[in-house]
């Protein structure tokens, strides 16, 4: 850790490490390698069976889609860095990938969490206004939508981070953090102009505050129709639809809030770590199991897009033959 007189001087950054001690350090690799494994896998097959199955090309299926990307993207940008570097035993961050990764991790929250708040109007409209539902989401509308989850994640994100690197940095250059996130960043920061980059963050938490909002007031909506529905295999499949999607937006907000609102009391370098790991490491691994398990649609389309894979495979050779 050294001092710095100015911002200009500065090459690299320094992530903090989970452990010291060189077993638990490849122990943490092997770790991250396998939930990293199995995000690229789960996500992979979810993007997959919906891409090929003609019977998932439906607005529901659509945006879980874009949520997967958008799932994969931000595992990314913060798993395989913290790998390499447990694996060479380095903490280091260059100056550039510092700033690649504050822009990604930006980018693919505000665009999950947009997509989530889509998702809610999505099945809102299924379920309480299921006449409508053709001429609200329809292909193009759908696509729009999308397009303006993306739009936000990009703005917001070159705001964050033009914002987070303008401002001269002379305190040390270690972040308290596995992977560059803005509070640690500001942290740093030896000038006032800091509470440009805070002020920002608010209206950051103030859009998600809204977003919130609009995603209970449609729950709400939802849960008393689907109560009115008479059928119980009626009201079944219309919570197999609904009940992920807030599992989902739990864990996104309930481990974000406590990162960003938290007091400093009880803050220490471990708690972030692990708190750290829960909401940006578990969701892209956890979410597409949370959406395929109580899905029965997707679990069908899943299954005979691995048969049709095996039948291929084995039928490959034999016809090599001939």
């Amino acid at each position: 850790m050294w001092k710095m007189s100015n911002s200009s001087s500065l090459t690299e950054f320094l992530l903090l490490a989970f452990t010291d001690t060189r077993e638990l350090q490849l122990l943490h690799f092997w770790l991250f390698l396998g939930i990293y494994l199995a995000a690229l896998l789960s996500n992979g097959l979810i993007i997959t069976t919906i891409a090929c199955d003609q019977h998932l090309h439906t607005p529901m299926y659509f945006f879980l889609l874009n949520l997967s990307m958008l799932d994969l993207g931000s595992i990314s940008t913060t798993v395989p860095k913290s790998m390499a570097n447990s694996l060479w035993d380095t903490w280091a961050i260059s100056y550039a990938g510092c700033a690649a990764q504050v822009f990604f991790y930006f980018f693919s929250a505000t665009a999950e969490f947009s997509l989530l708040t889509i998702m809610a109007y999505d099945r809102y409209i299924a379920i309480c206004k299921p006449l409508h539902y053709g001429t609200l989401l329809g292909s193009r509308a759908c696509v729009h939508m999308a397009a303006a989850a993306w739009a936000t994640g990009f703005l917001n994100a070159l705001l964050h981070t033009a914002n987070t690197f303008s401002l001269p940095l002379c305190t040390s250059n270690a972040v308290d953090q596995f992977f560059c996130e803005v509070p640690q960043i500001l942290k740093l920061s030896c000038s006032d102009s800091y509470l440009r980059e805070f002020g920002l963050l608010l209206v950051s938490i103030s859009v998600i505050l809204i977003s919130f909002v609009f995603i209970v007031v449609s729950y709400v909506q939802i849960f008393r129709a689907v109560l009115r529905i008479p059928s119980e295999q009626g009201r079944h499949k219309a919570f197999s639809t609904c009940l992920p999607h807030l599992a989902v937006i739990s864990l996104d907000i309930i481990t974000g809030t406590f990162t960003y609102l938290k007091p400093p009391s009880v803050s220490s370098p471990s708690l972030n770590l692990v708190v750290s790991v829960l909401y940006s490491v578990v969701p892209p691994a956890v979410n597409p199991l949370i959406y395929s398990m109580r899905n029965q649609e997707l679990k069908d389309a899943l299954r005979k897009l691995i048969a049709g894979c095996f039948s291929k495979a084995i039928n490959c050779p034999s016809s090599a033959h001939h």
